[in-house]
């Protein structure tokens, strides 16, 4: 039994089959053999080696022919390798003593190899383990026919393990076959994770160099809540995984119950619980999860979903999609919030690139230096305001200029509709993110001029404790926890407050139920989540009072320590909602 852990990224707990992508996305039909077919798996298997080796031995004559023997010795190593007499002892030894499949055999004794090269801590050697990939490739082609395995084309239950996966593949998973996901790489806020928050697929990224030593088909626990997974759990592990499955289960049935009821505190205060979404069609998990609308509606997909410009057709048909399945409730639309090394090339040939993508251009700046790209995505929200309740809120502002920059424009843009006769609306809220440090110091003056204010914890814990939040080896520094955080939060609600303007946090923070009471005590009214978070949020604020609250918000404000602080409120989670704490 292995377990890794990682960085839980969406919840639940998933047990079953790994596909591991990167050797050609085989997955291995049968772990093991009948006893009575063993001998017959053991020809399989020599035949398949013999192929293999023929096939190998063929492309080091070629390459002799053709390059050279210093080329050729390549194939000569690979050729010396599957007759490793270890290597078929080890692999028989598996099918006739454990009734392994040939498959499952070769894999798991390859994968062992790969493992033990790749630890021993010379780069050179480290390298080598690709060959060993290479000749598990070539034996499972030959073992399974050709048959790949691809994303789109699954029949089965998997969960996935990957060195990476991109937004798109996330975004085009079959949530009813792929029940989980774990990556080498990531962090918290990738827009990867975002995604799996998105699907409520239960996924875990940052897990460290692994995959060598996962062979397909194995058994595999994933727990999205804690961070883990364990890959061939023991029969311990496996009990535990379905009790904990069965709590689980249970608690999410009786949360469910009350999905549609509002969010009000023991003491009667109202608290208004919005959801996050980045695609149209999610809309409707928040109207199924009883959500008061949406907080933070993520526009970056209309970029990224091809190499071309979005017109404002594209925007206006997405966001007249959610405006209208909202009726009156508040929609807040985001505008464009990447950077310019991520916009189609067609668009990005416009801009200067960036030696630091995070700390360049991107998001408000972006939009300031793309005014007529800014403009396509303004008109659109204004056309589409008149269909439902719509906020415009601006990423990233830094400085009170680019507020009032991004306002001027779309001033401009309201004048422009309006000289062209075209329905908009010229009332609309518009705020803006809090995501640095330079906006929390000057939020009493930003508190002057905007509408509203979204606190954005990602970026703000990113950019104020200067560590890549999708960094694995600087994980352990990004803590939503850090008493510098919370000593921002509680800046900018009192400079709200002084000047009665509503706030919102709609980070990853406001995810999770250890925060609420922190929250609720700040003075926050309103909480922005992904959407399939909002049952166990709403279940904090029934079981807490705005006094209780307060007590563990001042208490929390007098710890040092991230740990001390997130201790305590997970302690104060537990003796608040036991259900939630596993």
């Amino acid at each position: 039994m292995q377990v890794r852990s990682g960085i839980a990224v969406s919840p639940g707990v998933v047990v079953g089959p790994a596909l591991v992508l990167g050797a050609d996305s085989f997955r291995i039909p049968n772990n093991f053999v009948n006893r009575d077919a063993v001998e017959d798996e053991l020809a399989r298997f020599q035949v398949a080696l013999d192929h293999v080796c023929r096939d190998i031995g063929e492309h080091e004559v070629l390459v002799s022919e053709q390059l050279g023997s210093q080329y050729a010795a390549i194939f000569s190593a690979h050729l010396q390798m599957a007759r490793d007499p270890r290597f078929v002892s080890e692999v028989e030894s598996l099918i006739r003593e454990q009734q392994y499949s040939p498959e499952y055999a070769v894999s798991k004794t390859l994968r062992g190899f790969a493992m033990q090269m790749q630890n021993l801590g010379d780069q050179y050697l480290a390298e080598r383990a690709l060959d060993i990939f290479d000749l598990e490739k070539r034996l499972l082609r030959e073992l399974l026919g050709e048959r790949r395995e691809e994303l789109s084309n699954l029949t089965e239950p998997v969960i996935i393990l990957a060195h990476d996966l991109t937004p798109g593949e996330t975004a085009t998973l079959n949530t009813k076959f792929v029940i989980g996901f774990a990556t080498e790489v990531g962090g918290h806020t990738s827009h990867t994770a975002i995604l799996a928050g998105a699907l409520e697929i239960p996924a875990v990224v940052g897990l460290g160099r692994c995959l060598a030593g996962v062979s397909g088909g194995e058994t595999v626990i994933l727990d999205g809540d804690h961070g883990q997974v364990i890959i061939d759990p023991d029969e311990g592990s496996m009990n535990r995984f379905l009790d904990s499955r069965a709590r689980n289960q249970r608690v999410t049935e009786r949360l469910e119950s009350l999905e549609q009821s509002e969010s009000q505190t023991q003491d009667g205060e109202r608290i208004f619980t919005l959801g996050n979404i980045e695609f149209p069609e999610e809309v409707q998990q928040c109207i199924k999860r009883g959500a008061d609308g949406v907080g933070l509606y993520r526009t970056e997909f209309l970029y990224l979903g091809g190499n071309r410009e979005p017109t404002e057709e594209d925007h206006y048909d997405a966001y007249t999609q959610v405006l209208k399945a909202c009726g009156e409730l508040p929609v807040v639309i985001r505008t464009l919030d990447i950077g310019a090394d991520k916009v189609p090339a067609r668009i990005r040939d416009r801009f200067a690139q960036s030696q630091n993508p995070m700390l360049g251009l991107r998001s408000i700046r972006l939009s300031l230096q793309g005014t007529p790209l800014f403009k396509v995505q303004l008109r659109a929200i204004l056309r589409a305001a008149v269909h439902g309740n719509a906020r415009i809120m601006f990423p990233l502002v830094s400085s009170l200029l680019e507020f009032r920059q991004a306002k001027m424009i779309l001033m401009d843009v309201m004048e422009d509709l309006e000289d062209e006769g075209i329905a908009y609306c010229g009332d609309i809220p518009v705020g803006m993110m809090v995501e640095v440090p330079s906006a929390v110091i000057l939020a009493e003056e930003f508190a002057r001029e905007v509408d509203f204010f979204s606190i954005g914890t990602n970026d703000l814990i990113q950019y104020t404790l200067a560590c890549d939040r999708s960094d694995p080896s600087v994980a352990n520094l990004y803590r939503s926890g850090d008493p510098s955080i919370l000593r921002m939060i509680q800046m900018v609600m009192k400079a709200a407050k002084k000047h009665d303007k509503p706030v919102t946090v709609c980070g990853q923070m406001s995810s999770d139920p250890r925060f609420v009471p922190l929250l609720l005590g700040l003075g926050l009214r309103q909480l922005s989540a992904t959407p399939h978070a909002l049952s166990r949020l709403k279940e904090v604020i029934r079981n807490i009072s705005i006094p209780e609250a307060e007590r563990i918000a001042a208490h929390a404000l007098t710890l040092d320590l991230a740990r001390d602080v997130e201790h305590y409120l997970l302690g104060e989670l537990g003796r608040i909602c036991p259900d939630l704490v596993v």
